[in-house]
């Protein structure tokens, strides 16, 4: 009997690591109530669209687009609030720490793709330890399947290596 060589274990750890990533992400919407307060992470051109097709069904609810940055959005509703400065998602989770604070929030919605909700969420939680998140993830539909698995194993490996308390970079 061959003993596995320890790069092949790496290797199979890493893979299964993957793919329980990928299992337990959040794939779908949470329950919106109509007095939450959402977030939504830019980054992702499907992210606001969805949020706002969420949330047709509560017209007075408080959105928050963290991280528009460069981004043009062109928003007509009172309820929408943009922040321009954050430029990683650690940074968005410092930006909704502020809010949550200021607001005193003790449920909020986050709204981010399903590759990415795994550790913004984490990061989130970091910030805002008290409050209850619920995970909204906005599906990427119309991707072929290269790109998604490219993006699902870039965001595995930055939430590895944020588990390894490395926030930023």
């Amino acid at each position: 009997m061959k003993i596995i060589t320890p790069s092949f274990l790496i290797l199979g750890f890493f893979v299964l690591g993957g793919m329980i990533f990928k299992l337990t992400s959040p794939l779908s919407c949470g329950p919106i109530l109509p007095n939450d307060t959402i977030f939504v992470l830019t980054g992702d051109a499907r992210r606001v669209p969805f949020a706002m097709q969420q949330t047709k069904q509560y017209p007075a609810t408080q959105i928050h687009i963290i991280g528009v940055g460069s981004h043009k959005f062109k928003i007509n509703n009172n309820n929408v609030a943009l922040e321009t400065k954050s430029k990683s998602t650690y940074q968005n989770a410092l930006a909704i720490h502020k809010i949550v604070k200021q607001k005193q929030l003790s449920r909020i919605v986050i709204v981010t793709t399903e590759e990415h909700m795994k550790r913004a969420r984490h990061l989130i939680h970091h910030e805002t330890p008290n409050t209850e998140i619920i995970t909204c993830s906005a599906p990427l539909i119309g991707m072929p399947a290269s790109q998604r698995l490219q993006r699902w194993t870039v965001e595995y490996l930055k939430y590895i290596v944020t588990l390894f308390g490395i926030k930023e970079g």
